[in-house]
């Protein structure tokens, strides 16, 4: 309370969201610990969030490629069965404002780059909500709270050495769900997440 300066009511309170999330144990009589960190509810927007704003651990972005192998081309799959064109339409606003990313110029400590880094993050967590959502199942829907935040800080961090523009591996997927080739959806969304891979610092 001292050292943030805040009332006991306020301690309280964090400390009750902040066991509700996992991160802490509270038990009367013995006091307040910190719990392991396998026990953090991961899948949480808050506790996501303050992970990677700490300094994510090594493992952190090897395990999210994980994630996104098991989600993401199955979402594909089911958006190329349920698309709507509402969903079309939304990938291919991302897809245009992937492409106005990489034509713009951007003025970065008095040297002229191609691209401009914050349009083209926007322009792909865009991209890959849309994707969940077209899926139609709303726990894939869902799980944009787990993925596009870590997606956000990694595209972020390689940005600036990517060799391999994503617009056409991603026009690809979008291709398929609009084909509506289920398999053709899954192996090009494979292909977004191994450039990923292969993009990663």
């Amino acid at each position: 309370m001292a050292e943030l300066d805040v009332s006991q009511t306020v301690l309280r309170e964090a400390i009750k969201v902040l066991t509700t999330k996992g991160l802490l144990d509270a038990r009367q009589k013995r006091g307040t610990f910190v719990r392991p960190r396998d026990d953090w509810n991961l899948l949480d927007s808050d506790v996501l969030r303050w992970t990677i704003d700490s300094g994510a651990p090594g493992a952190f972005f090897a395990d999210l490629l994980e994630l996104r192998r098991a989600v993401e081309p199955a979402a594909a799959a089911l958006a190329a069965l349920h698309r709507t064109d509402a969903d079309l339409a939304a990938l291919d606003a991302a897809l245009s404002a992937m492409a106005a990313a990489e034509q713009t110029s951007v003025m970065t400590d008095a040297v002229m780059t191609e691209g401009d880094p914050v349009l083209a993050v926007r322009a792909d967590a865009s991209f890959h909500t849309a994707l969940l959502t077209a899926s139609g199942n709303p726990f894939f829907a869902q799980m944009r709270r787990v993925i596009i935040p870590a997606l956000v800080v990694r595209d972020r961090l390689v940005h600036a050495g990517r060799h391999e523009h994503p617009l056409p591996t991603h026009a690809r997927v979008a291709e398929r769900v609009r084909a509506r080739d289920q398999d053709g959806a899954f192996a090009a969304m494979l292909d977004v997440i191994e450039l990923s891979r292969r993009g990663h610092p």
